[in-house]
Order: structure tokens, then C-alpha cells, then sequence
């Protein structure tokens, strides 16, 4: 999880096409911040680990809403969507169809919990389908999780590549050089997480990963946010970048972090 979050604060500052698309920048400034891609992927990490493994798929979704809710209400200004933050301060619980980013760039922590990949991408699509059931909000949470999974148990990007291209169709075809000069801010799955895998599949390390990322510019803190936790599962996160990551966040945060990691073993 910390690559999620590491991802989202160092794109926090270059949202909204902000940035100039280049890879040399200074990656942790005062103007840095954690926004809702951390708060979310916070909220689905203490939900999972809340039910355990075997939770059933309602036990689950339940847990999922009412984190996510209590979450998202302790921050109330992290930078919600707007349908988000409408159904996050309501009483009714129902899905709204989203296919936006946001399912991606908080499911990190189901790439990481379960022993198989039917199962990762079984709760990877529960996480998605308690707000963004729509389809492309389904896949981007899957592919995503399943990306992760597959990237911490040693399987090589060819064949990360290769299985993303069959199971979820994704055209992974262009370059982040073709990419960038026409990429622009937008917050949907299907114009977002393919952009993020491209990243990480180019990235020659963990931070080359996030720069590449934040190179492509568009909805930057969520695509470096979904790049980065797939970089920190292929890679490891530098020890110094979690110091400074560290530095941004709160201790309820910190908490969840350390709590998910000692679950984790590692």
C-alpha cells in the first residue's frame, strides 16, 4: 500500500494537467499532499483485513461501505468526486454505476491478502461493485489487483502484459511516448488504468515507475497512485521513500499501515 500512496502524494501537486510532462522533478515538496486516493485505499485495506479471508461476499461489501463511509467522512475535504462524495454522506448505500478511477486506485490491498489470483480478483471486483459497479469500474479494480498480484509472486511484465491483454482487453499497444502529448486530465477507468499499467511496464524501478507516471500528466495523484502500487508489488518500496511518505501522513493512517504490513509479514 505504500506505493499506492506514495503515488498519490507525489501526483497530488501535478493534478489537472499541472505539470510539464517530464520525468526530472522534485518528488516530495511542501506542496505535496495525500488526497482521497489515500483515504479510500485506507478504508478498503481495514475493511479487508477486518473480515478475514474467508468472508463471504456480503460479510465482505458490508464491511467495504462502512469503512469507506467512516473514512470518508473523518475527511471530508480529501477531494471527492462529486456522485462520490453524494452517495459517501447519504444514507442509501447503493452502487451508482461509476466506471470512474476511483475503484482502482483503492483496491491495492487486495492484491496483496489472498493466496490465488481467482480469489484476489474475486474481492477486487467486490470492492469496485459496492460504488462503481458499472463494467470498466469492475475492471479497472480487477486488473489493477490482479497486476499486483501477479507482480509480488515473480511473474515478469511480458507475461503481466500478456494476461492483462486476455482477460480484460485493455489495448496496451501505444508507448508512454505516444501517450503523453495528447493525454489529458480524465477521471474514467477506461482512460486511466491502461495509461497507469503502461507506466509501470515501462518503469525500470520503483521511482522510474512513479516518474513515469506523473510524465503522462491527466488525473495524476489516481493514475501514479494505481502505477506505483503496481511498481511497489514488482519492485519494493526504497526504505527512504516511505521515511518521506511518513512525513505526510497522520497517525490513524500510519496505523493502518503498519497494521496491514504486519498481517502481511513483510
Amino acid at each position: 500500500m505504500y506505493g499506492a500512496i506514495i503515488g498519490d502524494i507525489v501526483g497530488s501537486r501535478f493534478e489537472f494537467d499541472r505539470g510539464d510532462k517530464k520525468k526530472s522533478f522534485e518528488m516530495f515538496t511542501k506542496d505535496n499532499m495525500f488526497t482521497d486516493d489515500t483515504v479510500m485505499t485506507i478504508a478498503v485495506a481495514e475493511a479487508l483485513m477486518s473480515v478475514g479471508k474467508d468472508a463471504s461476499e456480503q460479510e465482505t461489501k458490508n464491511a467495504l461501505i462502512k469503512s469507506i463511509k467512516t473514512w470518508g467522512r473523518a475527511y471530508p475535504d480529501a477531494g471527492y468526486g462529486g456522485r462520490f462524495i453524494g452517495w459517501l454522506f447519504s444514507d442509501d448505500s447503493k452502487p451508482y454505476g461509476s466506471y470512474g478511477n476511483g475503484s482502482a486506485m483503492r483496491v491495492s490491498a487486495a492484491g496483496w491478502l489472498y493466496d490465488t489470483i481467482e480469489k484476489t480478483r474475486e474481492v477486487a471486483r467486490w470492492t469496485a461493485e459496492v460504488t462503481h459497479n458499472h463494467p470498466e469500474g469492475v475492471k479497472g479494480a480487477e486488473s489493477t489487483a490482479a497486476i499486483i498480484f501477479l507482480a509480488r509472486n515473480g511473474f515478469d511484465k511480458p507475461y503481466i502484459k500478456q494476461y492483462v491483454t486476455d482477460n480484460f482487453g485493455y489495448d496496451l499497444s501505444r508507448s508512454c511516448d505516444e501517450i503523453r502529448p495528447f493525454y489529458r486530465h480524465v477521471e474514467s477507468c477506461q482512460q486511466t488504468v491502461p495509461e497507469a499499467i503502461t507506466a509501470f511496464l515501462e518503469g525500470e524501478d520503483f521511482e522510474d515507475v512513479v516518474r513515469t507516471a506523473v510524465s503522462l500528466g491527466g488525473d495524476c495523484d489516481t493514475l501514479t497512485d494505481i502505477a506505483a502500487a503496481m511498481g511497489e508489488a514488482y519492485y519494493k518500496v526504497p526504505e527512504e521513500f516511505k521515511r518521506k511518505c511518513d512525513e505526510y501522513l497522520d497517525d490513524k493512517i500510519k496505523n493502518v499501515l503498519d497494521r496491514f504490513y504486519q498481517a502481511l509479514n513483510i
